[in-house]
């Protein structure tokens, strides 16, 4: 047995059974093992950053990493953006990038790279292997460490001499490592600042807007009359009816220092401190007053749902039903605008569906709009490199096993980053509809000269424009071997979206808006 096929075979003895991938000379011998061993799915992305991105959707969705399989140095360079909103996300993947022959390294190839260098900069775990005799080992610890502290980046360096040469050896699967314990005077600290009698908010992050969790921090807000809100880059939340009604702290920063300005506690709940996005002139970085008291209640690492227990015991909250969100919306007619088409969306999309949001500025006040639309989940860009609300879309499809139905809402300049996700979406006939939000620039951007202070003039606004030529997004998906069609108003796009929702494979709407 060679290096390559006791990896295989120790990934799926771990539990890793899809593998993304985008091979190169290096992998061959690996490749040549997932074609010897059955039991691994294996789909094929046209470019690195959409396999990282597929692998990100797949975890949170699946709640099990895939690993991933890159050519080299630059090919794991490609694919950082997307692992750095999977870092964010805390999406478990486990990394096979090959590398040069240990022998050859000194050579100076083409291709050698500091792939080392390149993988810690996204990476909680990194390891190369160096003899066949290890790459089981190393590949067992890899699954247990993507699989630790609610999901963690890992990457396996494999030379290629150590992929080829006999010698390799099954390694057992390892179990993941528990979350940290939680600290008793954290829940005191809580609970004290719950019974204060001050304005209190209570701000969720990462599991804690998912599932029984939902339910223990409604309870803690009813109990003591504090507030409840998610973290704006949460990366998963659980939506519509029989959930809570959260809103998320603004993107925008003076709006975000105006919802922050009346807390004098506010307790964290695997979530960081608020901060902006970006700095800006004259401006705090921070979100929250300087005389609000911060309390830990669980760290991002620690199981939210056990600290809410926790608090909910320390305070003796009894339960409480969840609010009802009201009658499921109707379609909204005429023009596209932010509010109608959230509306559309709620009243037409079906029951367990996945959204896969990157509409970037478009869709920042989609929540209220949505929030009596059927049970569903919804994922977020999270660590703001765009160009995953596609691949997160495609792997996501897969992670569900191709039975829910996958709606993107993608801007088209963050589109054209990773448009190759829909051409594995038609090979691998899943149920995707993109709405592609067509508004033929960077209207983020726009925004953001604004917020510096900067005027932009017709050079600017040349580096902002997507409108010469257009993008023609019927012809680019049809390039992409998946149907789609043009819609200028919201009753054309339900039309669309229901048509889409019967089908098997994939289907793209171009709403002009």
């Amino acid at each position: 047995m060679n290096g390559a096929q006791s990896l295989v075979h120790t990934l799926l003895k771990s539990g890793v059974d899809t593998c993304f991938a985008n091979p190169g000379t290096s992998e061959m011998h690996f490749v040549a093992a997932l074609d010897d061993i059955p039991g691994m799915h294996c789909v094929l992305g046209l470019q690195e950053n959409v396999v990282t991105g597929m692998a990100d959707g797949y975890y949170r969705i699946a709640g099990k990493p895939a690993s991933t399989l890159l050519h080299c140095g630059p090919g794991l360079a490609n694919g950082l953006a997307n692992l750095h909103n999977a870092r964010r996300a805390r999406s478990g993947i486990v990394n096979i990038v090959g590398d040069q022959a240990t022998y050859h390294r000194p050579f100076d190839a083409p291709l050698t790279a500091d792939t080392d260098g390149l993988a810690r900069s996204v990476s909680a775990w990194v390891q190369t292997s160096m003899r066949a005799q290890d790459v089981g080992r190393d590949a067992a610890a890899a699954v247990q460490a993507a699989r630790s502290a609610q999901g963690q980046v890992a990457t396996l360096i494999l030379p290629s001499d150590a992929s080829w040469d006999e010698g390799g050896v099954v390694a057992d699967a390892l179990a993941p490592q528990p979350a940290p314990a939680l600290d008793p005077h954290a829940v005191e600290g809580a609970a004290r600042a719950l019974r204060s009698g001050q304005p209190v908010l209570v701000l969720l992050a990462g599991r804690a807007v998912r599932g029984r969790s939902q339910a223990l921090a409604w309870r803690v807000a009813q109990a003591t009359g504090a507030s409840l809100l998610a973290d704006f880059v949460t990366a998963h939340v659980e939506r519509g009816q029989g959930r809570l009604q959260l809103e998320r702290v603004p993107y925008v920063t003076d709006l975000a220092i105006q919802t922050l300005a009346r807390y004098a506690h506010i307790v964290l709940v695997n979530a960081k401190p608020p901060v902006g996005f970006f700095a800006y002139p004259g401006k705090p970085s921070t979100q929250y007053p300087d005389t609000a008291q911060l309390h830990v209640l669980s760290r991002p690492d620690q199981d939210p749902e056990a600290a809410l227990q926790a608090l909910v015991e320390a305070l003796g909250a009894p339960e409480a039903a969840l609010p009802d969100p009201g009658p499921r919306p109707a379609i909204v007619r005429g023009a596209p605008t932010p509010e109608g088409l959230a509306q559309t969306l709620a009243a037409v999309m079906p029951e367990g569906a996945i959204v896969s949001d990157e509409s970037v500025s478009f869709g920042r006040g989609f929540y209220k709009h949505t929030h009596a639309a059927p049970a569903h989940d919804w994922l977020h860009l999270a660590g703001g490199a765009i160009g995953d609300g596609l691949p997160v879309a495609t792997g996501a499809a897969i992670g569900a096993k191709g039975q829910r139905r996958v709606i993107s809402l993608q801007a088209d300049g963050s589109a054209m980053y990773s448009l190759q996700a829909l051409w594995t979406q038609a090979r691998e006939q899943l149920p995707c509809t993109t709405v592609i939000l067509s508004n033929r620039k960077y209207n983020i951007l726009i925004g953001e000269y604004g917020n510096v202070g900067a005027k932009p003039g017709d050079t600017a606004m040349r580096m902002l424009d997507l409108g010469n030529p257009d993008l023609n997004w019927v012809q680019l998906a049809h390039g992409m071997g998946v149907e789609a069609a043009r819609a200028t108003t919201l009753e054309q796009c339900a039309d669309l979206m229901r048509q889409s929702f019967g089908r098997s494979g994939p289907f793209l709407i171009e709403l002009a808006i």
